[in-house]
């Protein structure tokens, strides 16, 4: 089910506790709200549909992602960029990002997996991270 975007940076800082297999709807719901947005949006963290759970999804190659509980191992390769963000208004904000990053996080099924991630796809894992951890830009 498409849910409702939020905007409220209080509720938004709100560090996200961890998943748990009987989330699966959460997961399935913030693909949804991400398919929806796919004109502004290439990734989303569950807070902002206004559920505090380390769930991310976000577009790898035109396909939605969904990791449970990520978490990066490892970074190298630091940079500066502007992002901007669906859940806070205004213009894009200065932020730190890493060109290459290792991610450890469950599957739909709490399987373990890690991978390496690079480029775009790697800063859009960051910001949805950061979004679990209550970590505005």
């Amino acid at each position: 089910m498409v849910k409702e975007i939020i905007h409220d940076p209080i509720l938004l800082k709100i560090q996200s506790k961890d998943a748990v297999s009987e989330d699966l709807q959460i997961a399935k719901d913030l693909a949804e709200t991400l398919e929806t947005h796919k004109g502004g949006c290439v990734g989303m963290a569950a807070n902002m549909i206004g559920i505090h759970k380390r769930i991310i999804a976000f577009y790898d190659n035109d396909k939605i992602i969904t990791m449970f509980n990520p978490e990066i191992i490892s970074k190298s390769q630091p940079y500066e960029t502007k992002e901007g963000c669906l859940s806070l208004l205004g213009e894009p904000r200065p932020v730190t990002r890493y060109k290459s990053i290792k991610v450890r996080y469950q599957d739909k099924y709490m399987k373990f997996h890690e991978k390496r991630f690079s480029g775009f796809t790697a800063q859009i894992i960051q910001h949805e991270i950061d979004h679990c951890d209550g970590t505005l830009i």
